[in-house]
């Protein structure tokens, strides 16, 4: 059967009629096809994004309006489907833009602004209206209210996913209860096999939101998470992006549409952390990769026989010889002055003499003259052999050596400082004079010297081949890398001036060439102030709000950039108390405070967490990788103006090397204080058993001794706390007329110093306290309070009288258990 490719050609206007069948799709039509890009790709997971999409929506509008966040989901069983219900109190919606915002894909107010925001690309929520019509046919339904109207807005919507437009069914307004803020129902083919999923994403939610207060009601749940701070999120502002990083494409399209005429102007008014100073360090940096550098040489010395002097008076003619002797001696002087010198810083002191003379003699020094003058000068410094017009000869010939210039005793000394003292001076010595034969070669047609790095390097690797193959001696990588560099170190970066923007625009090399400036520019960090990153006090505050653990930690990193978007990576860790003893650690991973529910094990965090070797940290890690085990729960937190996540779904951080390392320097940062928590941990389990079997030997002893020795049983808390460096508190009672006096004496037996806050607890009211205590009654009972500040084998005294029928009770804090003797 003939394919219908196969006749293409046979028959005329083939090619039109294919270009009309040809035609572009909105957005809307492409993810109506491709929903579980979107994360809508089952009944289960569709319900758990819609309220993922709803809640994040919510947030961002409440914080923006600086109001701290109240956020109600309901979803009801509705025969076959699922009604969601998410109410916010935000600032609501105008009539004009609420259409929008639920109707239509890609609207949206954060796409282009350089700062962090849960949702970014204006697809969410209108992509969950999309979802709901698909599978239930019926609109969304929305009400909305601006503070001080006084009705609300309702209208029923879907997406035309013809035109990528809402297509309104019912406008009207309305009254509501609620003063300001948004509710959005949606009806959907759902249902709740991600039961689990979807209460882990509302109380991760109130872990990174503690700000935030969030309620679930569903058929078989319903969960309320109160806020736990009153302390909204630092308010973001819009940033430039910042130079590293940014592709080369990127700032193609930047210097296109670039106001600026200059490429200081351009860096600095188009960059983030760029002033002056910074823009010309680029601009250098790119001149180098652009220009190239050029060699710098060492004039002669005093004791060399070269005659700068006469070489400038030969080279310098009809300008009478007063002048020529000032012009010729003004040159010499000034460049013996150089400890080493240009070609371009050559015509510069040239310029400088001729300029000088010219005033003081009223002769004129012409273009010729001053470029004879350079000419001269610049062939005396470098001593330049003439080239050799034999490619294939060897340039480490016998009469080279013996007619060694000042060019290659200069290249000489560099290579001789750069490289192994293992290599023999002869075959510095040859490679030397091959270097310079290659520099020589150049002499004519380039005689500044002018080379890029790369040239550079090309220079070498071609003279240490050729003295690998003629001297049968190794010129490694190493030694070839440490010629370069030291070359290089001593070369000058041209103060040519840049290209223009208009010229930049056209020339993508030479855009490269600044793009590479930029990256190896050192440029101070991108500011903070795009970004509201958690803080590591709220990290375990919502930790603390939601698992009930023994420890808890955390960190803050300090911004990065990647793609030149700064981002800040956060860290916690909550171990022990009643987090499940069995199975894996939980992760929690979060972006721009939202948690990421899906896609685990494609997730940089997750990849991140289980290359950590965590028996390091004091957990059971078998088989030394993947994730540890144990009552542990990890979090991580990736705060970004734009987090780069793996697809449009935003279920998981894409592996970029930048952001991988810093996910595990914070990880390791709050990992090593729960490594010394275990392991003070494990201390004191020692240090208590030990206890344990003293207090259990020691009383046993004492009964016995006294029964030899015929005396009283000795007391073995003194003891024990001695044995044990303990500190040893012990109240000591005396009678004191119709009372008695009383001392609460704090032995420190450790080896640091330590500080207590001790309070007493007394039925009757004490009087003739020691200075630094303070009483308080409370309901017939009084609280001395007494902060000691005890060294190492010192003592220290509280004291006060009290009635004889007073009973006590002594509470200690500040020293842990293990290492507190108590006697009452």
């Amino acid at each position: 059967m003939t394919s219908f490719q196969s006749t293409l050609g046979e028959e005329s206007g083939i090619a039109e009629e294919l270009a009309e069948s040809q035609q572009a799709i909105s957005i809307a039509e492409f993810f109506e096809k491709n929903k579980h890009m979107l994360g809508f790709d089952s009944g289960a997971r569709g319900l758990v994004t819609a309220v993922k999409e709803a809640v994040d929506n919510a947030l961002d509008a409440a914080e923006e309006a600086g109001i701290l966040p109240d956020i109600y989901v309901e979803i009801q069983e509705e025969g076959d489907y699922y009604r969601l219900i998410v109410e916010d109190n935000g600032p609501g919606l105008t009539k004009e833009s609420l259409p929008k915002v639920f109707g239509k894909l890609l609207y949206g107010s954060r796409f282009h602004a350089r700062e962090q925001s849960r949702g970014q690309q204006g697809i969410g929520i209108s992509a969950a209206v999309l979802y709901s019509q698909l599978t239930s046919g019926k609109p969304a339904k929305i009400t909305s209210r601006t503070e001080g109207t006084d009705e609300a807005q309702y209208f029923e919507l879907i997406v035309d996913t013809d035109d990528n437009e809402p297509e309104i069914s019912v406008e009207e307004t309305t009254t509501w209860d609620r003063p300001h803020g948004t509710r959005i129902e949606l009806e959907m083919e759902a249902n709740m096999r991600a039961r689990q999923q979807l209460h882990n994403y509302i109380k991760h939610t109130a872990v990174v939101n503690p700000h935030a207060r969030l309620e679930l009601r569903e058929p078989k749940a319903h969960f309320k998470f109160e806020r736990a701070t009153d302390q909204l999120p630092k308010e973001t502002e819009e940033i430039r992006p910042h130079p590293h990083g940014v592709e080369l494409g990127t700032v193609i399209k930047m210097l296109a549409a670039t106001d600026s005429q200059t490429v200081s102007g351009f860096l600095q008014e188009e960059f983030t952390r760029v002033g002056k100073k910074t823009a010309e360090s680029v601009i250098n940096a790119f001149r180098d990769r652009h220009y190239g550098r050029e060699m710098r040489w060492q004039p002669p010395a005093s004791h060399e026989s070269v005659d700068l002097d006469a070489a400038v008076t030969d080279a310098t003619a009809n300008k009478g010889a007063d002048a020529t002797a000032a012009f010729a001696g003004a040159i010499e002087d000034e460049v013996a002055d150089f400890d080493r010198i240009a070609h371009y810083e050559l015509r510069e002191v040239v310029d400088s003499a001729a300029d000088d003379v010219e005033d003081e003699h009223g002769t004129t020094f012409g273009d010729t003259v001053r470029e004879n003058a350079v000419n001269a000068v610049w062939l005396e410094l470098i001593d330049a052999a003439p080239a050799d017009d034999d490619d294939a000869a060897d340039p480490a010939a016998d009469d080279a050596i013996e007619s060694e210039s000042r060019l290659v005793t200069d290249l000489y000394n560099l290579a001789d400082d750069a490289t192994s003292t293992r290599k023999d001076d002869e075959v510095i010595q040859a490679f030397a004079v091959r270097l310079g034969g290659t520099f020589e070669d150049e002499t004519d047609d380039d005689p500044r010297h002018r080379l890029t790095h790369t040239t550079l390097r090309e220079y070498v690797d071609r003279a240490a081949e050729l003295t690998e193959e003629y001297d049968d001696v190794a010129f490694g990588d190493t030694a070839r890398e440490n010629v370069v560099e030291a070359i290089w170190g001593v070369m000058a970066t041209v103060p040519d001036d840049p290209p223009l923007v208009r010229e930049l625009e056209g020339d993508r090399d030479a855009t490269s060439d600044l793009v590479d400036g930029m990256r190896a520019t050192d440029i101070m960090a991108p500011p903070t102030r795009c970004l509201s990153p958690i803080s590591d006090d709220l990290i375990q505050a919502g930790l603390e709000k939601e698992f009930d653990a023994e420890f808890y930690s955390s960190a803050t990193r300090d911004a990065e950039v990647h793609g030149g978007d700064p981002f800040v990576v956060e860290a916690g860790i909550a171990y022990g108390g009643e987090l499940p003893a069995e199975g894996s650690a939980n992760v929690m991973r979060f972006a721009n405070r939202v948690p990421l529910v899906y896609q685990r094990g494609a997730c940089a965090t997750t990849d991140v967490v289980k290359s950590i070797g965590w028996r390091n940290y004091g957990l059971d890690q078998p088989g030394g990788s993947g994730l540890p085990n144990g009552p542990v729960v990890i979090m991580v937190h990736v705060a970004s103006t734009n987090v780069p996540f793996t697809s449009e779904s935003k279920d998981a951080v894409a592996n970029v090397p930048e952001i991988e390392d810093e996910i595990e320097l914070a990880i390791r940062e709050a990992a090593r204080d729960l490594k010394s928590f275990l392991n003070k941990r494990r201390s004191m389990q020692k240090r208590r058993k030990k206890q344990n079997v003293l207090g259990t030997i020691l009383p046993e002893m004492a009964t016995k001794v006294a029964e030899v020795t015929g005396r009283d049983e000795p007391d073995i808390d003194d003891a024990i706390a001695r044995i044990m460096n303990n500190v040893l508190v012990e109240r000591e009672l005396e009678q004191n007329g119709d009372g008695q006096a009383v001392s609460v004496v704090v032995e420190n037996n450790s080896s640091t110093n330590e500080t207590l806050e001790i309070t007493d607890i007394v039925s009757a009211e004490p009087a003739g306290l020691s200075d630094g205590a303070t009483v308080v009654e409370m309901d017939g009972e009084w609280f001395i309070k007494w902060e000691a500040d005890v060294s190492s084998g010192d003592d220290a005294v509280l004291e006060y009288e009290v009635a004889d029928d007073a009973s006590f009770d002594l509470d200690v804090k500040g020293v842990e258990t293990e290492k507190l003797t108590v006697k009452q």
